[in-house]
């Protein structure tokens, strides 16, 4: 079960002590860092135009994305290091299908239009934190398209292969292929 964001008054007038919202699973786990709903829910203050950050953590070898949500997102490694894809899945670009990668480390990071297809691989011994600030609020429902990190088409050249330690979920495996998004 999944808990919420629980905020507890101290005796500090304006300080809370928080329990963020943590969801695990096979690749490591992503910490909802911040989401305005639920702190506004929970009776704290809004904390500005930003209103969701994540932070997944991230097993050596495991692939996340590619996730092109209809929303700007700042993107930064907050520890370990990662091999960053950001692939253009907007149909009406001069650059479709083009990528790009980048390696990261701790305090670096890119600002990621709306569009573009954010993914990444943990490549560091240690599990990296790789931070999610969102335009909007994420949610299933929020238009945006998502792609197998996996498609030949793309031959993203992932550090960690397949067979050699790569860990990827079902669901972003299951993502439909480049030409099944731009038709």
């Amino acid at each position: 079960m999944i808990e919420p964001l629980r905020a507890t008054k101290t005796d500090i007038d304006g300080l809370w002590q928080l329990s963020l919202k943590v969801i695990e699973d096979e690749r490591g786990s992503v910490m909802e860092f911040y989401r305005q709903s639920e702190f506004e829910a929970a009776g704290l203050p809004s904390l500005g135009d930003r209103p969701q950050v994540n932070a997944p953590l991230s097993l050596k070898g495991t692939v996340r994305g590619v996730h092109a949500e209809s929303a700007h997102k700042f993107v930064a490694v907050a520890s370990g290091r990662v091999h960053a894809v950001i692939v253009d899945l907007r149909k009406d670009s001069p650059t479709l299908g083009q990528a790009r990668s980048f390696e990261l480390g701790r305090g670096e990071g890119l600002f990621v239009s709306n569009g573009l297809g954010n993914s990444f691989q943990s490549i560091s011994d240690e599990p990296s934190v790789y931070l999610y600030y969102f335009e909007q609020e994420w949610s299933p429902t929020m238009p945006g398209v998502s792609c197998n990190p996996l498609d030949p088409d793309l031959a993203i050249d992932w550090p960690i292969k397949e067979g050699e330690g790569m860990i990827i979920s079902a669901k972003d495996r299951a993502n439909p292929s480049f030409k099944e998004i731009v038709g």
